[in-house]
């Protein structure tokens, strides 16, 4: 057993990019939907692959994500996204459109528009111009390539308001072989816990069966893209998807060796993706790690975590670099969940600022220091049990109101 363990290792992998992973290949182009920047990806699987998704949980979706939700028990082989118009809220013509997308990216590389996915982000309400997407497919096929810089134009071809690209990628090995997990994202803004205005798109190169698939990813996506909010609103796009088309000759199945690996680098992915997603809000100047514990359960841990972090006055006083407890302390006050506020300790990184829901001594100027920080732990101790959550938020600035104040023009 102690020589098995050894031989189920894991590494992550420096230079990430979803070409990382045998079998597949990609490719981003600029085809004008936006003025001059990337803004249609192509990820192809030589293999048939498993699917999985997460979804929005807006009531109202746009139309590639009713066409993935319909086609993710196939398997795929191909998925094409563009950026610069959301395909939301366009009707049936809007459903047309990303039909066609599907049918054009089959076309071009030669296999049934069913085994084809969508993806769109961008502004709401506007038809797609589907002749400026079929040239921008036609040069994505053509420009398909398994090579890392081809996995970079994927991920810059995503892209909305995002200021970098979101990536990350993990190696693991098991005594039969290895495997890949790799992952790209976009997100920047309307995010917040329950999926986010954000598209994250995952391969591996493990063959799994797609019910396991889908159990895995869920618990993963709970653990991390769920976990997160930047500014409290929940997009008409959100998707996640992950493919495994079983290249590497690695299998796994419930009970094998190499479950737990494979599902604690999913884990890491989506966590990571989820992190740097938050490190490029629009406008932030901080990233605050929340962590709610001693609660009763997880789900009322969630719950208090997302209403401290999407608080406006929390935020601003992050913002502003006031160690302002009173606020959270409000925050966790009207988030529905029944808890003791005597028994309530606050923590702003190691500054104690509340002991059982009320005042203590500090120094101003330790939590000062730490306020002055961009990434910044705080913890909330209900001392009523022994769950636990971490989520990841931000601050509220003016360059924030400045960007989406200005989002069409």
């Amino acid at each position: 057993m102690d020589n098995m363990k050894q031989n189920i290792t894991y590494s992550r992998i420096e230079a990430p990019a979803l070409t990382v992973v045998q079998g597949f290949a990609a490719a981003g182009v600029h085809c004008g939907l936006k003025r001059s920047s990337r803004d249609l990806a192509l990820l192809y699987s030589e293999k048939p692959a498993s699917a999985a998704g997460v979804f929005t949980q807006n009531r109202v979706q746009a139309a590639p994500v009713q066409l993935c939700r319909a086609r993710i028990g196939n398997p795929i082989r191909a998925l094409v996204v563009n950026s610069g118009n959301a395909n939301a809220c366009t009707g049936a013509k809007g459903m047309e459109n990303a039909q066609e997308m599907a049918a054009l990216a089959a076309a071009a590389l030669g296999i049934d528009p069913g085994e084809v996915l969508v993806c769109s982000t961008g502004v709401i309400g506007q038809q797609l111009p589907i002749d400026r997407i079929q040239a921008g497919i036609r040069d994505a096929a053509a420009a398909l390539s398994s090579s890392y810089q081809s996995g970079q134009d994927a991920a810059a071809a995503i892209l909305t308001t995002d200021t970098v690209t979101k990536q990350a990628a993990y190696r693991g090995s098991l005594p039969e072989g290895s495997f890949h997990l790799a992952g790209m994202a976009k997100g920047a803004g309307m995010i917040c816990p329950n999926m986010a205005t954000m598209l994250a798109f995952i391969a591996t190169d493990v063959q799994i069966a797609r019910p396991l698939l889908q159990q895995l990813f869920q618990e993963a996506v709970d653990r991390s893209f769920n976990l997160i909010t930047i500014d409290g609103d929940t997009s008409t796009n959100d998707t996640a998807l992950v493919l495994a088309n079983g290249a590497a000759g690695v299998e796994i199945t419930p009970g094998s060796p190499g479950l737990d690996l494979f599902a604690g680098l999913l884990n890491r992915v989506c966590r990571d993706l989820a992190r740097q997603i938050v490190s490029d809000g629009e406008g932030i100047t901080k990233v605050i790690e929340l962590t709610v514990r001693g609660a009763a359960d997880e789900a009322a841990a969630r719950v208090l975590a997302r209403t401290v972090l999407n608080s406006p006055l929390v935020k601003t006083a992050f913002y502003g670099e006031d160690a302002n407890w009173g606020r959270i302390m409000a925050a966790l006050g009207y988030a529905g969940v029944p808890f003791d506020p005597e028994q309530v300790d606050i923590f702003i990184g190691p500054v104690q600022v509340a002991s059982r829901g009320g005042a203590v001594p500090f120094r101003e100027e330790e939590a000062k220091a730490v306020l002055q920080q961009r990434e910044i732990a705080v913890t909330v101790d209900l001392n009523a049990g022994s769950a636990a959550v971490t989520a990841w938020g931000t601050d509220l600035t003016h360059e924030y109101v400045t960007i989406n104040s200005h989002y069409r023009s």
